[in-house]
């Protein structure tokens, strides 16, 4: 009985040590703790830090969430900065890491693409559907196109008479619908002007 109870103890502690807990400063948390508001938080942090420059002076932006892939791996955002005169595209990128002990992380990064290139980018993807959309569409899910663009790597495919994109970056291999690709595009291209 002693054992019992002294394995479960032992158990219990473990498990909460290991529990939603920040556990380091890169961009790496236990599963479970990354929210909605932690997303928005850390990518408005990631704008003005790395993107707009921080400063002594008051700086006003604006940022608007566009769309998340229903998989929640890829979510996508517009900025604006007047006073610095940027405006661009952030790519918020999210995935799943095991540590050696097997416990689940949820990791994150943020890629920015100005206007010109986010334009450029977005552009490119719906092209690259147009001009092979009878090779995708051939023989279901089997055929597919890819290009790079930047440092990431395009994966487009078609299954049930729609298309998928996956982004490749960073370690991050991210899954974007037509809904959400197609809803960030038009969003985008209607704030942006």
């Amino acid at each position: 009985m002693k054992i019992k109870i002294t394995f479960l103890s032992i158990l219990l502690s473990v498990t909460f040590c290991y529990s939603q807990v920040k556990v380091n400063s890169n961009n790496i948390w236990t599963a479970k703790e990354f929210s909605k508001e932690i997303s928005l938080f850390k990518s408005k942090e990631f704008l003005f830090k790395n993107v707009l420059g921080s400063t002594n002076e008051v700086v006003p932006f604006e940022v608007i969430p566009l769309a998340a892939a229903s998989s929640g791996e890829l979510t996508t955002l517009l900025y604006k900065c007047d006073t610095k005169q940027k405006e661009g595209l952030i790519l918020g990128f999210y995935g799943d890491y095991w540590n050696d002990a097997g416990v689940l992380y949820q990791g994150y990064s943020f890629k920015n693409l100005e206007k010109e290139k986010a334009m450029e980018f977005l552009n490119k993807i719906v092209t690259s559907i147009e001009e092979n959309k009878k090779f995708l569409n051939e023989s279901g899910d089997n055929n597919n196109i890819f290009f790079k663009y930047d440092d990431m790597d395009v994966l487009i495919w078609t299954n049930a008479g729609t298309y998928s994109i996956r982004i490749f970056w960073q370690g991050f291999d991210s899954t974007w619908e037509k809904t959400a690709f197609e809803r960030s595009k038009r969003r985008f291209e209607k704030k942006i002007k």
